[in-house]
C-alpha cells in the first residue's frame, strides 16, 4: 500500500492495522484500483470478481479477509 501511495503521491497514515478505515488510510480511489490490480497480478486472482454480491470493505482487516476467503484452493 505504501509503494502505491508513493507512486500516486498520496499521503498514507503513519500506522496501518486491521482497524484502519480504508477511506482514512490516505489512498484515493485510483490508489485502491492500482492496489487491487497489482494484487491480482501477484496473486493470480481478484476476489471481488469472485463474489456473488460485491461488497466494499470498510477496514484494512476486512480487505485482507476478503482476499483470504476467496483464495483459490
Amino acid at each position: 500500500m505504501r509503494d502505491i501511495a508513493q507512486q500516486t503521491e498520496c499521503d498514507m497514515v503513519a500506522t496501518l492495522n486491521d482497524n484502519t478505515v480504508l477511506l482514512d488510510s490516505g489512498l484515493d480511489s485510483m490508489g485502491f484500483a492500482i492496489l487491487v490490480a497489482s494484487l491480482e497480478e501477484q496473486l493470480g486472482y481478484d476476489p471481488f470478481s469472485l463474489m456473488d454480491e460485491p461488497i466494499y470493505p470498510r477496514t484494512l482487516g476486512e480487505f485482507v479477509a476478503i482476499y483470504q476467503r476467496y483464495t483459490p484452493r
